[in-house]
């Protein structure tokens, strides 16, 4: 599915600061894994199997931007939808197994207003990408069949996950209401 909606942000909110990602836990695996909260500076590189551990990954990307065109998701959104002048934070989770299943969640410090799933619309949503990371194998991005992720019905600061990874794994986009933690 490609996603025809894309926009620049036209407004930074805050500089990104504080942990916007708080905390997340594999409740049920096949490896031997654990959440990590990866720290984007200095850079790094994701995608292409250059992790290939059982470990549960989130990381924050821009925070706090006005969107100044709405853009497609494909879990959660108004009918699919994050419309324009919404303030975001995106973030990025990911599992890099060589091969391996995960059940487990990431908690966030605002609500998740949608989910980037599917290649096309990560693809259109790289404008909220963090700068100092690398992202390997972008069409490859993305949840496989049988996958699944979560906004958690009681409680939308949780995102829940049911995935198995291999080659080359799973990679979301999350979007979050605008985050407390980064205007610190």
């Amino acid at each position: 599915m490609r996603a025809g909606w894309g926009g620049l942000a036209v407004a930074v909110w805050g500089a990104t600061a504080g942990a916007v990602v708080l905390d997340g836990q594999i409740l049920r695996q096949s490896g031997a894994g654990s959440f990590v909260k990866l720290e984007t500076s200095p850079g790094f590189a994701v995608g292409a199997d250059n992790f290939d551990t059982d470990h549960l990954y989130a990381f924050d990307e821009d925070q706090n931007i006005a969107l100044a065109a709405p853009i497609r998701v494909d879990i959660g959104g108004q009918d699919g939808v994050i419309p324009a002048g919404q303030v975001v934070a995106s973030h990025y989770v990911f599992f890099d197994s060589i091969d391996g299943v995960q059940y487990g969640y990431v908690e966030f410090d605002a609500p998740i207003l949608g989910i980037a799933a599917q290649p096309g619309t990560m693809d259109a949503t790289d404008f909220l990408a963090n700068t100092d990371v690398t992202y390997l194998s972008t069409d490859l991005r993305g949840l496989e069949r049988g996958d699944e992720v979560w906004i958690d019905p009681d409680n939308p600061f949780r995102l829940w996950v049911y995935w198995a990874g291999s080659s080359p794994g799973d990679y979301i986009r999350v979007f979050t209401e605008r985050s407390p933690a980064a205007m610190m």
